[in-house]
């Protein structure tokens, strides 16, 4: 998660086990507007045998899709719209309930045409993030909508795209009464990666990433957008402020 940032910077924030894994979210973001229910990214999902739930430390115990969507008053079949940021299995692993059957069965899912070509025949540096097996059931089923570049999805909904950590990733930007929330996903995943230079190992190109990261926070500053982070364990979502030439967290926002 933090490529060459030398470990005795970010263990201070994320302690690592004795595997070196260290805890993250897989924080998924619902938007109610009028009948529609737009879910952004489905999470890490359910298919997964002992070895490799045991291996990446996949634990359900204190926060479950299901669980939540109930609390909202929800339930799967009430999704009317899935935007997925991209493939990677912890963003979507959870699209699919069985090899043919989408977990969201009334939604059209909406992602990136170039990333959806990219999925299918990834780098060698990043194969080992998507599981083909999780494409059958949506390709073959109709609701699958692949858009081509920046868009608003529906009034107040846009979706942006960013090309650092994996070929057309999509955020999402929602204006909403209150101000703007922006789904950062993987370019921003936690607090720590308010740093320009902190960077995944993940990151395709780490060099895009920390300039979109600048421009991004940038007018998130000036504007006091709300950004929703995916992975942070602690901070689901916070604007931010300039201190001294660095980012850091102003406030954290409760969700």
């Amino acid at each position: 998660m933090f490529g060459v940032v030398p470990r005795p910077l970010w263990e201070k924030r994320f302690p690592p086990d004795e595997r070196n894994r260290i805890s993250l979210a897989l924080r998924c973001l619902l938007i109610v507007d009028g009948p529609r229910k737009i879910l952004v990214d489905d999470g890490v999902g359910t298919r997964w045998d002992g070895k490799h739930r045991e291996m990446y430390g996949i634990d359900h115990r204190q926060r479950d899709l299901d669980r939540e969507l109930q609390r909202a008053g929800l339930t799967r079949h009430d999704i009317t719209d899935v935007v997925l940021t991209h493939l990677h299995f912890d963003h979507a692993g959870g699209t699919t309930r069985d090899a043919d059957q989408l977990s969201f069965p009334n939604a059209t899912y909406h992602l990136q045409r170039r990333h959806w070509k990219w999925a299918h025949a990834p780098s060698d540096k990043d194969k080992g993030s998507f599981r083909h097996e999780d494409f059958h059931a949506l390709e073959a089923s109709g609701r699958l909508h692949l858009l081509e570049g920046a868009t608003e999805l529906y009034d107040g909904i846009h979706l942006f795209i960013s090309e650092g950590h994996t070929v057309g990733l999509q955020l999402v930007r929602v204006e909403t009464d209150a101000g703007t929330w922006v789904f950062c996903g993987d370019l921003v995943p936690t607090t720590a990666h308010l740093k320009p230079a902190w960077v995944a190992a993940y990151d395709l190109y780490p060099l895009t990433v920390i300039e979109e990261k600048k421009m991004l926070l940038a007018q998130a500053i000036e504007e006091r957008w709300v950004l929703y982070l995916e992975h942070d364990p602690e901070v689901a979502a916070c604007t931010v402020k300039d201190e001294g030439g660095t980012v850091v967290v102003d406030q954290v926002v409760a969700v």
